[in-house]
């Protein structure tokens, strides 16, 4: 693992505004909290979507996602309790389990469900949709199955505990690099009173979901199941977070593609054409394999 090194933030970017979310059904029948939606596709470019799911009543949960297309994006799924099944139309097949991750580029197309491997118990996590840049929107699909074990971590001397699924903090590379998009995504635990220090590039576009007890940023209050989109202030470099009580997070940011953004459900391209064709594509079997 790469040294930890200190890092600090000398003009922190301020919050924007506070999100709560929507409430919404999917998949077969998930309750989840959808707190990026479509209309914040552009402010946070280029993520498309943040679903926030955890229940500890089976019948929330139990039913699933079964079989459903995906094309041009990716898929990032990250299981803070349970176990989820994952299988597609190519004959890939992996289990995400406490604490692990799964990467997948779905590329031209595939069909994949995501079913729970528990009839009881907490099932809490979290999927966040990254689109793809046009040139890579019909490359091959590409799974990463990441155990937790193997997700890179470290802890300073505050006791704060980050986890780097994708970017690099303090000087820690992360289980995944993207060089279109450079995300950044982090999970952080900080005790009550912590603070926590984190450079953002210029231009990239960035948010924080609170999960666990109240993070203050800026001055202002972030409380447990809300997001705080992060300001864009020119001469901004990076974020100082603390927390009000023993808090966990996501911090997520990436460079902005700045291109269009067309989506009909499960498919995000560039053009309505490329739309039209995905489905065409769809309809007629070519992205069962």
């Amino acid at each position: 693992m790469n040294a930890v090194i200190s890092t600090s933030v000398a003009r922190p970017r301020g919050v924007e505004r506070v999100i709560s979310g929507q409430f919404v059904m999917d998949g077969a029948g998930v309750k989840i909290n959808r707190v990026l939606t479509q209309t914040l596709q552009r402010r946070l470019d280029p993520f498309l979507m943040l679903d926030a799911f955890g229940s500890d009543k089976a019948g929330d949960y139990i039913a699933g996602f079964p079989e459903h297309p995906h094309r041009g994006f990716e898929t990032v799924t990250y299981m803070i309790k349970g176990r989820m099944r994952h299988r597609d139309s190519a004959g890939n097949e992996g289990l995400i389990t406490d604490g692990g991750v799964q990467w997948m580029t779905a590329g031209r197309g595939v069909i994949h469900s995501e079913m729970p491997e528990q009839n009881e118990g907490l099932m809490e996590g979290f999927q966040l949709w990254l689109n793809l840049p046009g040139r890579d929107k019909l490359r091959d699909p590409w799974y990463r199955d990441i155990p937790n074990a193997e997700v890179p971590r470290f802890t300073l001397d505050s006791g704060v505990t980050v986890q780097v699924i994708a970017g690099s903090a303090h000087g820690v590379a992360g289980a995944v690099q993207r060089e279109g998009t450079e995300p950044l995504y982090l999970d952080i635990a900080l005790p009550e009173g912590a603070r926590f220090e984190q450079p953002l590039p210029a231009g990239h576009n960035a948010f924080v979901y609170v999960f666990g007890g109240e993070a203050v940023i800026a001055g202002k209050g972030v409380p447990q199941t809300r997001m705080a989109i992060l300001d864009n202030a020119e001469g901004a470099d990076g974020v100082v977070i603390k927390a009000a009580t023993a808090t966990r997070l996501l911090l997520i940011a990436g460079r902005p593609l700045k291109e269009p953004i067309a989506q009909y459900g499960p498919f995000v391209m560039n053009t309505q054409a490329e739309l039209q064709q995905a489905v065409e594509d769809f309809r007629a079997g070519r992205f069962a394999a």
